[in-house]
């Protein structure tokens, strides 16, 4: 499904409920628990596949069963990620990631799940962050199971394609390239560097493949410990992130929700804000008389 009214029309059924100055006061009593997804990581260049930033884009995302049984679509996926993935590298927090760092830090926030697989929160040194869905810095080897970094697999598509100078079109939420398909047949990809076989994939969830049970209880936990729970940059559509606001709302707690357009959590949330995080979480850290780095 493509959304491909405007701002305006994509935002006018959310309804908003609060501030700022109750979203501070809710995160000011500590113990959150902060859920994000794309929307947190739009303002550092990676686009998300839902939102009004995400009209234009014609690419689906990758599926489990079309990675793992189409060496076609499984060569495609790895061409034009070797072109994409330097944007990805190259990304930096914004003022999203180091608010949610500088809430961390000053002990207002107990935990940090994330959809995201960018790694983003890390880099802006939030502590303990749960990888949903995992990340894209790692690779594993579906025979061996090895675990080469991203950084060694490029290094050697970059030694095996010195000619390929193919430009990206577009970049996707998942760190691979929009390419002409005649550009897809020039390619050519690795072996696993320990077995010399594979396939290589990189260390995310697809679309259609279960995230790893312990990583989900382990989420669970953290709700069971928490004292509210914040989603940021989320509209929640697949169940991966909702389960955890299903959750939360059971135990009783109070959900806040902060993104652009409507959420699935909207119906649970006892404050919800809608603009740029990037606007929001810093006016919020300024009204707890935060700085914007711990």
């Amino acid at each position: 499904m493509r959304y491909t009214a405007p701002q305006e029309a994509w935002e006018a059924d959310v309804p908003v409920r609060g501030d700022v100055p109750e979203l501070a006061t809710l995160l000011g009593e500590g113990g959150a628990l902060v859920l994000t997804g794309a929307g947190i990581s739009t303002d550092s260049g990676i686009p998300d596949y839902r939102g009004p930033t995400s009209a234009a884009r014609r690419h689906a995302p990758m599926t489990f069963e079309a990675f793992a049984g189409d060496p076609v679509a499984r060569h495609r996926y790895w061409a034009r990620s070797h072109v994409g993935w330097p944007q990805m590298a190259a990304a930096r927090p914004n003022a999203g990631h180091r608010a949610v760092t500088a809430l961390q830090r000053a002990g207002l926030v107990g935990g940090v799940i994330t959809q995201n697989v960018d790694g983003l929160h890390q880099a802006a040194g939030a502590r303990d962050v749960v990888e949903l869905h995992g990340a894209l810095d790692r690779v594993v080897c579906l025979g061996c199971r090895a675990t080469p970094t991203r950084t060694e697999i490029q290094d050697r598509l970059a030694a095996l394609n010195p000619g390929f100078d193919a430009r990206a079109v577009e970049i996707n939420p998942d760190g691979d390239a929009e390419l002409a398909d005649d550009e897809l047949d020039r390619f050519t990809m690795t072996a696993c560097p320990a077995c010399g076989d594979g396939p290589l994939k990189p260390d995310v969830v697809f679309f259609g493949e279960s995230v790893p049970r312990p990583r989900v209880d382990h989420c669970f936990s953290l709700v069971d410990r928490a004292r509210s729970l914040v989603v940021l940059g989320s509209s929640l559509t697949v169940m991966s992130g909702l389960r955890f606001v299903h959750a939360a709302a059971r135990r009783g707690l109070p959900v806040a929700v902060v993104t652009s357009g409507p959420s699935r959590a909207d119906g649970v949330a006892s404050v919800r804000l809608t603009g740029a995080l990037g606007e929001v979480l810093p006016a919020t850290l300024d009204t707890l008389r935060l700085p914007d780095r711990a």
